[in-house]
Parts: C-alpha cells; sequence; structure tokens
C-alpha cells in the first residue's frame, strides 16, 4: 500500500507536466497559425480596398440607371392611365347623354 502512495503522485506529475508540455507546444503552433491568417485576411482586405473605386462605380452606373428606366415606366404609365380615363370619361358621358 505504500508503494502505491509513493508511486502514484509521481506518476500524476509526471502526466501533469507532459500534458503542460504539450499544451504549450499547441499554443505556439496556435499563434503562429493565427499570425499567418491574420496576414493572408490582410493582404485580402488591401485588395478589397483596391477595387472599392470599381465597385462604387458600378454601384452609381446601376443607380443612374435605375433612375431612367423608373422614369420611363413612369411616362408609359401616366400615358396609360391617361388614355383609359379619357376612355371613361367618353362612356360616361355618352351614359349621361342617352340617359
Amino acid at each position: 500500500m505504500s508503494f502505491w502512495l509513493d508511486f502514484l503522485p509521481l506518476i500524476i506529475f509526471f502526466l501533469l507536466i507532459i500534458f503542460l508540455i504539450i499544451g504549450i507546444i499547441l499554443g505556439v503552433k496556435l499563434i503562429i497559425t493565427l499570425n499567418k491568417v491574420e496576414k493572408v485576411v490582410d493582404d485580402v482586405n488591401d485588395k478589397v480596398q483596391t477595387l472599392n473605386g470599381f465597385f462604387h462605380l458600378i454601384d452609381y452606373t446601376t443607380d443612374k440607371i435605375a433612375l431612367a428606366t423608373d422614369k420611363v415606366v413612369d411616362g408609359v404609365v401616366s400615358l396609360f392611365n391617361k388614355i383609359i380615363l379619357k376612355k371613361k370619361k367618353s362612356k360616361k358621358k355618352e351614359s349621361d347623354t342617352n340617359e
């Protein structure tokens, strides 16, 4: 029994030391990996920043095209409404004169 009381704490301490060393190694590797990932993200961010002007130009162009098509559609709809309203008014006048 005294053998286990002397031997078991030594095994536990040895295993804790091994776990501590493995944890330190994994932590260092994780820090190295995160630094590499940060460099890649910074590089991608720089490349995206160079394309911002191009995206702004495309956004501006699509806004102007949408504005022009909206005006054309509004004009066509108003012309269509005027034609429909004239027909309704003329039919209403005909029905009023017939009564």
